[in-house]
């Protein structure tokens, strides 16, 4: 072969390599709404930084008919590449390739990107799109999903891990997602499920259309598997650039910094008037949070999953922050089964990686209900009570309202080593609520009362007046200071430059043992 021949000989096998399946069935792919793997690239990384890898790699596989039917890339494109400036690592898995099947092949090419972000430390994120393992390579197909596997778990704490459901992902496949730490699905095109609709009618006689089944609507607001949900394919990547820039490239590194034309020191007086005199009437969270981070913008996490938590990333004074919040206007607050794996998940991720952690607390205490106790709310409760507790990240609670009982320690309480705790006079920190502490506390008064509606109302008064509120804590150092809510901008960006150079550590051990 002349020198000629070799370059032409490569620009041949690359051309073939970005044809992928086909233009037909990149058609077919594109009257379904989703846009081809390289297309996908393109759209995440900064303009012209993606560099692939392994371009040219076939499958190996002689038997079942597929020794003439070799496609350079085999199905998935790899590579790394720059995003808002920053070096992250991908895999974009090519459905009209195979089904975009994963073979021995391609398995070791997401492995060698995931390798080599481990090296360098750096994100990957797997965009997703495959029928499954390849059949005709039997267990070799299966060897490849325990090799990712194994290299999700190693990377996990030490690298962020972002998957993107862009079509199907099924049996097996999905628990390398499940692993990772967020996971984006698109609406109507994408779905996971362990077993599919068919062989479920087949098995239990259930009728359940694939959308029901792993929808991303279901994903999202039902079993909490998946964290976000975008339009299409062109806003899923629009959010994983978003969410990018909120969290560090390893867990060596600190969250980037941004400048912010919000001032440091700006008051807001509304919050004065936002959480209700009534210690029974719901407002929404939400709006506390948009007043008081930079420029009101707030990334949710798991927005329809759990709603009585609220969890997502911030700014203040251009730090990168991670929030949890009640949400008084869902379950008055309550924490439950899945808002406790909800925030311990999230808390756990920003620990691990350097964003601290700023709590907004109005939580009345665990929901009730033999529901929540059969369902192991015990132990679901403390996987968010242990995941604060072990947290060395920067913590600052601010109780704006109800803090009561086990719940009050739970949600970073001053007791489980948070830095700073602030409360506005609205807070009431208690065992109970005063109504239910008087009913006990008094009972045989109350009994024996002429008026027990009048002496109710006053016991209530006074409990309230003696015991719940800001300043019986604030007089035990359980809360650093009592602040005006205007002032809760100002005072939390103190804080967190007061503890930019914390450092704390956990005993010496292997790992704990998180009650799962």
């Amino acid at each position: 072969m002349t020198h000629q021949e070799k370059f032409e000989e490569l620009r041949r096998r690359n051309a073939r390599a970005e044809q992928g399946g086909g233009e037909e069935r990149r058609a077919r792919q594109a009257a379904e709404g989703k846009i081809s793997a390289r297309e996908r690239l393109e759209l995440l990384f900064d303009e012209d930084t993606f560099e692939e890898t392994d371009k040219l790699v076939e499958h190996h596989s002689q038997d079942f008919g597929l020794a003439d039917q070799r496609i350079p890339g085999d199905g998935v494109v790899t590579g790394s590449g720059r995003i808002n400036a920053r070096l992250a690592f991908a895999f974009a898995q090519d459905f009209t390739v195979f089904g975009g099947s994963l073979s021995e092949a391609n398995a070791a090419k997401i492995c060698k990107a995931m390798d080599l972000a481990m090296k360098v430390g750096a994100p990957i994120i797997g965009l997703n799109d495959s029928g499954g393992a390849r059949i005709q390579e039997g267990v070799a197909s299966l060897a490849g999903y325990a090799d990712i596997f194994l290299r999700n778990t190693l990377a996990s704490g030490v690298v962020p891990q972002i998957s993107a459901i862009l079509g199907p992902c099924a049996g097996g496949a999905v628990y390398s997602p499940a692993i990772t730490d967020f996971t984006f699905m698109v609406e109507n095109t994408s779905c996971m499920f362990v077993t599919g609709p068919d062989v479920i009618k087949t098995v239990m006689h259930e009728n359940v259309t694939k959308e029901e089944l792993g929808g991303a609507m279901t994903h999202n607001s039902t079993s909490g598997v998946a964290h976000f949900i975008a339009h299409d394919d062109p806003d899923c990547l629009a959010l994983i650039r978003e969410l990018l820039s909120f969290i560090p490239q390893n867990n060596r590194e600190d969250p980037p910094r941004l400048d912010s034309a919000d001032p440091a020191d700006r008051r807001d007086d509304s919050l004065d008037t936002l959480v209700p005199p009534e210690s029974d009437k719901p407002y929404d969270i939400r709006e506390i949070i948009h007043r008081v981070v930079d420029g009101g913008a707030f990334l949710e996490v798991q927005e329809l999953f759990a709603k009585n938590l609220v969890v997502g990333f911030a700014r203040l004074g251009g730090q990168s922050v991670g929030i949890v919040a009640n949400q008084p206007s869902v379950l008055a607050g309550c924490l439950d089964i899945n808002a406790s794996v909800k925030g311990a998940r999230f808390v756990r991720f920003c620990d691990a990686f350097n964003i601290p952690l700023v709590t907004f607390e109005d939580v009345p205490g665990f929901l009730p209900g033999s529901a929540q106790e059969f369902g192991g709310i015990i132990r679901h409760g403390a996987k968010l009570l242990y995941a604060f507790a072990e947290a060395t990240v920067p913590k600052i609670t601010v109780i704006t309202r109800k803090a009561y009982g086990g719940a009050y320690c739970v949600m970073a309480s001053k007791h489980i080593r948070t830095d700073v705790n602030y409360a506005y006079p609205t807070a009431e920190i208690a065992v109970m609520g005063p109504e239910g502490a008087v009913n006990i506390v008094y009972r045989r008064e109350l009994q024996k009362a002429d008026d027990q509606a009048k002496l109710r109302a006053e016991k209530v008064e006074e409990f309230r007046r003696r015991f719940a509120n800001p300043f019986v804590a604030a007089e035990r150092g359980y809360i650093d200071a009592v602040i005006e809510p205007r002032d809760t901008r100002p005072k939390l960006i103190a804080a967190l430059r007061m503890l930019e150079n914390k450092r704390d550590t956990n005993p010496p051990k292997k790992h704990g043992n998180i009650p799962l």
